[in-house]
C-alpha cells in the first residue's frame, strides 16, 4: 500500500480517516468508534423525545434524530474505508488470563453476544412475569366481571391476532425458515473464503491467477443472499405490523368484509391501547354464540345478569413487552444487514480469502445469535 495511508518516513501514525498499511500492525488511532457512539447518543435522546405514550409528542426532536444518524453513518463509512483493506495479516491476540494467545475480536465478540443475551434474558423474563401474572383478557372476558364502558387491566398476548389464522401467522413462519437458511449461507460463506488457493482451483476449475477475485465474489453472492433473506425478514415484520395483506379464501376480517388480515396497528394492538376493543369481545355481534356453555359469562347472560356488549381492555403492557421485543430483535436484523452489505460490497471488490475470512467467522456467531433469539421469539410470542 501507500505510504499516504499509513506510516510514513517521518513514523506518522496511520490515518483514521482513510486505508491503513496494515503490515505495521493494527491502528489504535481510529475515531470511528467514537464517532458512532455519540451518533447513537444523539439518535436515542431524540428518538425519546419525538414519541411519548407511543403518541408523536415532539416533531421538532426529529431534527437530533436525523443529525443522530448522519453522524453514525458517517463514522460507519470512515470505519469501513478503514478496513477495507485489511487482509488478516495481523490478528491481534489477548495477552491477560483468561483469554491468553486468543483473537482479541474473538473474545470481544463473545463478551458483546453475553451481554446480549442478558438483555433479551431480561426481556423474556419480564415477558413471562407478566403473561403469568396479569390476568388473560379471554379469561377476564369470560368470567364476566367487566362492566361495557369501563377498561379493564388485562395481558392480550399477540398470539391472539397472529395465531388466529394460518395466513395471519404465515409471516412469522415464513421469516423463521428465512432466517434460518440466512445462517446456512453465512456458512458457506465462511467455508468459501476459508478454501486455499489450490484447492479452490481444482474444485472450481479456475486459473490461479483469477481464484482470489473468483473466490471472493462467490463469497458476496453467500452474504449477499443473507442479506436477502434479512430483508426479507424486515420487511415481513413491518407488513405484518403496520400493513397487513390480502389473503385467499373466505372473509378473513369480518371487521372489514372482505378477504384481509389486517396489521396489528389496524387491528388496535398497540402500545398506548388503553380501550382496546376486538369483535371477539363483543357479545352482540356473536349473540353469545361462541361464549362456551362452562363458562360464568355465558350463565350470567342465560340469567340475564349481564348485559353483555363490548369489553373494553387496558392492553398496553401485553403490546409493549411484544413490540419492545420483537423489535429490539429487529433493530439486531437490521444492524446485521447493514454489516452484510459493508462485507458483500468488500466480496465484490476481491477483499475476502483464507487469511481474513476469520472476520466472516466472527459475524457468524453475531447472526446465529441473532437466529437463535428469533428461534424463541417465535413460539413465545407468536404461538403462545
Amino acid at each position: 500500500m501507500s505510504g499516504d495511508y499509513g506510516h510514513d518516513d517521518h513514523g506518522h501514525h496511520a490515518s483514521p480517516w482513510g486505508p491503513h498499511d496494515w503490515s505495521h500492525g493494527a491502528p489504535h488511532n481510529s475515531f470511528a468508534p467514537l464517532i458512532m457512539s455519540a451518533g447513537f447518543a444523539l439518535f436515542l435522546y431524540g428518538f425519546a423525545n419525538v414519541f411519548v405514550g407511543g403518541e408523536v409528542a415532539d416533531l421538532g426532536a426529529l431534527s437530533g434524530v436525523m443529525l443522530g444518524l448522519i453522524i453514525v453513518t458517517i463514522g460507519l463509512l470512515v470505519w469501513w474505508r478503514q478496513d477495507m483493506t485489511f487482509d488478516g495479516v495481523y490478528e491481534p491476540k489477548a495477552t491477560g488470563a483468561p483469554f491468553r494467545n486468543i483473537d482479541i475480536r474473538k473474545v470481544s465478540m463473545w463478551i458483546f453476544l453475553m451481554s446480549e443475551m442478558m438483555v433479551f434474558t431480561s426481556l423474556f423474563s419480564t415477558y413471562i412475569r407478566y403473561r403469568l401474572g396479569i390476568p388473560n383478557c379471554n379469561d377476564v372476558f369470560l368470567s364476566g366481571e367487566w362492566i361495557e364502558g369501563t377498561s379493564v387491566v388485562c395481558f392480550e398476548p399477540a398470539a391472539h391476532l397472529i395465531a388466529s389464522s394460518w395466513f395471519h401467522l404465515a409471516p412469522g413462519a415464513v421469516n423463521t425458515f428465512a432466517l434460518i437458511i440466512s445462517s446456512f449461507t453465512v456458512v458457506l460463506a465462511l467455508k468459501t473464503a476459508k478454501m486455499s488457493d489450490k484447492k479452490y482451483s481444482d474444485k472450481y476449475e479456475v486459473e490461479m491467477e483469477n481464484v482470489q477475485a473468483h473466490r471472493s465474489r462467490k463469497v458476496a453472492v453467500f452474504l449477499g443472499a443473507t442479506l436477502f433473506l434479512a430483508t426479507l425478514f424486515l420487511t415481513l415484520k413491518m407488513i405484518e405490523w403496520f400493513v397487513g395483506f390480502p389473503t385467499p379464501g373466505p372473509l378473513t376480517n369480518l371487521n372489514h368484509g372482505h378477504s384481509e388480515i389486517a396489521s396489528l396497528y389496524t387491528e388496535g394492538y398497540r402500545i398506548n391501547a388503553d380501550t382496546y376493543q376486538h369483535y371477539a369481545y363483543d357479545t352482540s355481534y356473536h349473540d353469545g354464540k361462541d361464549i362456551p356453555p362452562d363458562s360464568a359469562l355465558y350463565s350470567m347472560m342465560q340469567a340475564g345478569t349481564h348485559p353483555g356488549g363490548v369489553m373494553m381492555a387496558d392492553i398496553r403492557v401485553g403490546a409493549s413487552t411484544f413490540f419492545v421485543t420483537t423489535g429490539t430483535h429487529g433493530v439486531h436484523v437490521l444492524a446485521g444487514m447493514i454489516g452484510l452489505a459493508y462485507m458483500t460490497l468488500k466480496g465484490l471488490r476481491g477483499g475476502w480469502g483464507p487469511s481474513n475470512a476469520v472476520t466472516i467467522e466472527y459475524f457468524g456467531l453475531y447472526w446465529h445469535f441473532v437466529d437463535l433469539v428469533w428461534v424463541l421469539v417465535f413460539p413465545f410470542f407468536y404461538l403462545f
